[in-house]
Order: C-alpha cells, then sequence, then structure tokens
C-alpha cells in the first residue's frame, strides 16, 4: 500500500524534520515529547523508543497518537498526523533505532546497553500549515 498522503506532504515527511509526539495519559492528559519519525512506503510512521519511557505504557493503553512534524528549513511549515498505533515490537538487535539514528545522524544509535521497542501508527488525518497543503483531510 502507498502513502495515502500527497506528495507535497510525503515528500516533506521523508526528510529527517523535528518531531513532536504526543500520547494520552491515562488521567486524559496529554503528554508531548520530541521524537524521531520515518514515513513508510506503506503510509505508516515508523517511531521507536527506550522500553522504560512512559510513553510507551501509554500507547499500550491507549493507541491515539498526535506527530506533529516542522519542516526542518522551514518551521512555520508544518504537518500535524493523528491515528493510531497498530503495531508495538520489541527491537532486540537495535535495527529500528539505528534505522532511525542512520535517518537523523547518518550512524548507528550510540546507546547500544538499553532495550527498545519500534511501534507503527497509521495516519488517519492530517492537516498542514505554511508552505505544506493546509487542507485536513481523512486518509482512509
Amino acid at each position: 500500500m502507498s502513502s495515502p498522503l500527497p506528495d507535497q506532504v510525503t515528500e516533506m515527511l521523508a526528510k529527517p524534520n523535528p518531531a513532536v509526539i504526543t500520547a494520552v495519559r491515562p488521567d486524559g492528559q496529554p503528554v508531548s515529547v520530541a521524537t524521531w519519525y520515518i514515513l513508510d512506503d506503506d503510509g505508516r510512521v515508523f517511531v521507536n523508543m527506550d522500553e522504560g519511557r512512559k510513553r510507551l505504557d501509554y500507547l499500550r493503553n491507549d493507541p491515539r497518537v498526535s506527530l506533529t512534524v516542522l519542516d526542518d528549513g522551514d518551521w512555520h511549515t508544518h504537518v500535524s498526523l493523528q491515528g493510531r498505533v497498530t503495531q508495538i515490537e520489541d527491537d532486540p538487535d537495535l535495527s529500528g533505532i539505528d534505522r532511525l539514528s542512520r535517518h537523523y545522524t547518518g550512524n548507528d544509535y550510540p546507546q547500544r546497553d538499553r532495550k527498545r521497542v519500534n511501534a507503527w501508527i497509521d495516519v488517519d488525518r492530517w492537516h498542514g500549515w505554511g508552505s505544506a497543503p493546509r487542507n485536513a483531510a481523512d486518509v482512509s
């Protein structure tokens, strides 16, 4: 399956841009943290986190998530994706975090003594701002 996002949005998301992911705590409070991401060819968003992060507990409890990506060259331009984490799996050989680290830094992830977890987000909606398309749209 290819990405249902417009080409201009897909092109922006393909770059290693700064991003913030928001999950929902059990009490309903949203929690945002900076994250690395990759938009996979199938339209899902790939993220990875340390196994000890509270965010992982929140995502397992409530898979709703929002990811806001800022265009690295023009932070006024951004795209926000809303969706659900549909797959979570251990990253025992650190290949997931290495993939993200190479995308952002060109090198494997330096910390090798902590367990990591991969997660994939299915995007339900998106909206853009700045030079990104502004129309909010369902992608399903």
